[in-house]
């Protein structure tokens, strides 16, 4: 059953903006199909974030790096064929936005035009004020990402946690208010420290969506097959597990196995 605000018949960027103003917490998970984004939008989370996790929980990569902007399409296309009521936004691919704003540009308009999605997703600071600034120009909404880049990971080297530092901590935060200053309307914080995540959120009007990044962020935001326990070696200390379905999947398909080789399935009553 749907907790969802029944008078909001379509979420949109400034209902996520009202959510903040009155303190209301943002719910967001990823969906990068039909019928599990339809699963989604009718429970009721607010925004949905057609992720470049794709390439890891979809294809099976190591990085988010391999995936295309033209399989972001296919994605965010089949997402919004179900959504009724949820913000979709989409992850622009790594190396389609990123030194090169008129490339951006296209990226970002591609998916909108293609896809139908409501707003596109950058990772980076002030390297990318100029694809983030050029996007805007077009009307195109855009969400920030700070903290942990998964696009920058062989920069980084490793998925530890981000901005412990006071010189990355302090970049992260001049990176927020820029964001919120060009016109961002949210931004995800990623894998930085708790406290971090509400000087951050009480600094920038725009509401802020963390992943691990602890309690104090305006929403929060999980990948969906994280959540239900089909990934099962997937195990960081920020997430939390709703359920079991790799088990229950398991168990389903050996007792299918199970009835066809006893011959029991399909029955009489399973037969024309």
């Amino acid at each position: 059953m749907s907790i969802h605000t029944p008078d909001i018949k379509r979420v949109t960027t400034h209902v996520i903006q009202e959510m903040k103003t009155r303190g209301e917490k943002i719910s967001c998970l990823t969906a990068y199909d039909y019928s599990m984004a339809g699963i989604v939008d009718a429970a009721g989370v607010e925004l949905i974030l057609v992720g470049d996790s794709a390439s890891n929980v979809m294809a099976g990569h190591e990085t988010t790096l391999p995936i295309t902007i033209d399989q972001m399409i296919y994605h965010a296309a089949s997402v919004v064929r179900a959504v009724k009521r949820a913000l979709v936004v989409v992850d622009l691919p790594f190396g389609s936005y990123q030194g090169n704003s008129r490339e951006a540009l296209n990226s970002a308009i591609r998916i909108m035009k293609e896809s139908g999605a409501h707003a596109v997703k950058l990772e980076g600071g002030l390297e990318i004020r100029d694809s983030i600034t050029r996007i805007l120009s077009a009307g195109v909404p855009v969400m920030g990402h700070l903290g942990l880049t998964p696009q920058s990971i062989y920069k980084f080297g490793t998925y530890t946690v981000r901005a412990k530092q006071e010189a990355e901590a302090q970049k992260l935060l001049e990176d927020a208010r820029m964001l919120e200053e060009v016109g961002c309307f949210s931004v995800v914080l990623e894998k930085i420290p708790s406290s971090l995540t509400k000087q951050v959120s009480e600094s920038i009007q725009i509401p802020t969506v963390g992943i691990g990044a602890g309690p104090h962020a305006d929403g929060q935001i999980l990948v969906l097959h994280d959540l239900l326990g089909i990934n099962k070696e997937f195990k960081p200390r920020f997430l939390r597990r709703y359920a079991d379905l790799n088990g229950v999947m398991t168990d389903a398909i050996s007792n299918y196995i199970k009835d066809v080789k006893a011959k029991s399935f399909p029955n009489e009553k399973e037969s024309y």
